[in-house]
């Protein structure tokens, strides 16, 4: 296997490892918490940071463990990461997200295909995602490589209490919320909302970023799907969604 090959599929693991644990973990918090909203994120919390930092130490010495469009597009603007490896790696990250939503759903019998009812919008929100993604790539650039693993998972742990948003910082996790894959996120005119300050903190108003955040884009592909998929398949709103979304309900 060559070394590209090795980094992409490492991304891609590394993704759907992560978006596994955290909806997983919200999953079954929210499940055990008998309606205690601070507990089930406590118990999200923890399983992410612990996943995080392991899955930092197994594919850091492959890809550099990005995990994240974010982070990869920072390493491009400070010239780290060439113009190839960024499109490959935002692919394979993109790809990781949706099979470790698929997977999280699947190993809890619930549906795969799944379009979100919540609505989360606000001014707070946008803030809380630029606060949240900078602080993120503050700590990856500024702390010492041999702590890279142990500062990211704590601060991602730290950020899911702080920000308003519990921290996404992460357009992967958030755009495939946009399509039919069960992550209960955002109604589909807010999604937006959270891509662009998590792009927008790496490159100033990227027009990728601006055409995978558009909601009316989103919603015709959405349309499109719907109506290809067999009704087996098709959206069955639901009200279990990860712990790290619950203050959509709040």
């Amino acid at each position: 296997m060559s070394d590209c090959v090795r980094r992409y599929a490492a991304e891609c693991l590394g993704t759907a490892g992560l978006l596994c644990a955290v909806i997983g973990s919200g999953i079954m918090g929210e499940a055990l918490a008998n309606g205690n909203v601070a507990v089930a994120l406590l118990a999200n919390t923890l399983a992410t940071v612990f996943a995080l930092f392991v899955l930092i130490e197994v594919f850091g010495p492959i890809s550099g463990a990005h995990f994240n469009p974010a982070v990869s597009l920072a390493m491009l603007a400070l010239r780290q990461l060439t113009a190839r490896d960024f499109f490959a790696y935002t692919t394979a990250q993109l790809m990781g997200a949706a099979l470790g939503a698929w997977l999280a759903h699947a190993m809890f019998n619930l549906d795969v295909f799944q379009l979100s009812s919540k609505v989360r919008t606000g001014h707070g929100q946008w803030l809380a995602e630029v606060v949240a993604t900078t602080g993120l790539l503050l700590v990856i650039f500024r702390v010492r490589k041999e702590v890279v693993a142990l500062s990211v998972a704590f601060y991602i742990g730290a950020a899911y209490w702080f920000t308003a948003s519990t921290s996404f910082a992460n357009p992967a996790a958030v755009l495939v919320a946009c399509f039919p894959i069960r992550l209960r996120v955002f109604n589909l005119p807010t999604h937006w909302v959270f891509v662009r300050p998590s792009w927008s903190v790496s490159v100033s108003r990227s027009r990728c970023g601006d055409f995978l955040a558009n909601p009316l884009l989103i919603k015709h592909i959405w349309l499109g799907l719907n109506q290809v998929i067999p009704n087996r398949l098709k959206v069955q709103p639901t009200d279990v969604f990860a712990s790290h979304m619950l203050t959509a309900i709040t």
